[in-house]
């Protein structure tokens, strides 16, 4: 590993900026390329490096990551230590982890069909079904952050970490998504202290 070779691909507002965030509170080198959505069609030669055609994706030497929590979680631990992570010997540890893969797994899902089926989709294939079942999703699954919030600044060890990062996300894509409207009181006072951080403003400055 060679933080000199480190390369992330990103594009404004997506999932890249998860790692781009992490990236910025870790203070580590990188080299950032930034790209016209989607980078499949708008960045001669992107397939090559992720025949996904996805963002992100991070090379590090002959390595190259592209689902932006599994790049967090190989930041923190292959570039640590860091209080961004928790490790396996701290009672949260499995909390940690799950909060990770709920991130994606159960809140960024969601959003996508609905970005999808609201803006991205020609005009004649968007479903008005689909947008209102997945953001109904979006919200029941939400229950669970807000229950996790109470009375608390972060989701895991009372301190800041990639979970944050993972989930935080999700809820800042909602705002593009006209979602964060209707966020209860606790995602609104997390969303907004996440939003206040040195790391994500300068990752959203990029």
């Amino acid at each position: 590993m060679s933080l000199a070779e480190m390369k992330l691909y990103h594009c404004k507002n997506s999932r890249s900026l998860r790692p781009l965030w992490a990236l910025e509170e870790m203070g580590l080198d990188y080299d950032l390329v930034t790209m016209a959505f989607p980078p499949r069609f708008e960045y001669a030669g992107y397939l090559d490096i992720n025949p996904l055609g996805t963002v992100p994706s991070l090379v590090d030497g002959q390595l190259t990551l592209t689902e932006s929590t599994a790049i967090c979680h190989y930041l923190v631990d292959s570039y640590g230590p860091t209080p961004l992570a928790i490790r396996p010997d701290e009672q949260e540890y499995g909390e940690y982890l799950n909060w990770l893969y709920r991130s994606d797994a159960t809140l960024t899902f969601p959003q996508t069909l609905v970005l999808r089926y609201t803006r991205l989709e020609p005009k004649k294939r968007r479903v008005p079904q689909v947008v209102e079942d997945y953001t109904k999703w979006y919200f029941s699954r939400l229950r669970s952050v807000e229950s996790a919030l109470e009375g608390k600044e972060f989701l895991c060890a009372d301190r800041f970490t990639i979970a944050d990062i993972a989930v935080g996300y999700a809820l800042f894509m909602g705002i593009s998504l006209g979602l964060s409207e209707h966020y209860k009181p606790n995602c609104k006072r997390y969303l907004a202290s996440l939003m206040g951080r040195n790391g994500f403003k300068k990752a959203m400055a990029k």
